[in-house]
């Protein structure tokens, strides 16, 4: 449970409080991006993931307002939902952990996403031209099953 209060706290203050700061350093410059990293849990919430989903939940709620607060003002706020890990050591330890090495070995290349192409979704919401802003962009892997 621990883990899970910090998904919480991060989530519903620490980035609400960064994210108005860093917009008003960009309203003086009159542009600006800012991006929310959501989950699945943004739009349902799962089973035993009520605190996680409240969280995500929240998120998405402070993008939209602030979206729509800020993108008049030509700051376009986005949020980005991931539907799968990131392959990362990290994610692949993680896997290892709770499913053996042999999932390592065995891994399914449409499992996880690769970092570079998580950073090209970003870059691409980055270039948008105003008048075609998207507020939510859903990225996952060929292999995610949703």
């Amino acid at each position: 449970m621990p883990r899970r209060k910090a998904f919480r706290g991060i989530d519903s203050a620490s980035l609400t409080t960064a994210a108005s700061r860093l917009y008003l350093l960009m309203l003086p410059r009159g542009k600006g991006n800012i991006f929310f990293t959501g989950a699945t849990a943004s739009l349902r919430g799962g089973s035993g993931f009520a605190v996680f989903a409240s969280a995500k939940f929240g998120l998405r709620a402070v993008a939209q307002s602030m979206a729509r607060e800020l993108g008049p003002k030509n700051i376009p706020v986005a949020h980005l939902v991931i539907d799968a890990s990131v392959d990362t050591e990290w994610v692949r330890q993680l896997i290892a952990n709770r499913e053996g090495a042999q999932a390592i070995e065995n891994l399914d290349p449409n499992r996880l996403m690769r970092p570079a192409a998580v950073a090209e979704a970003y870059w691409q919401l980055y270039q948008q031209p105003r008048d075609a802003w998207t507020f939510e962009h859903e990225i996952r892997p060929f292999g995610e099953k949703w």
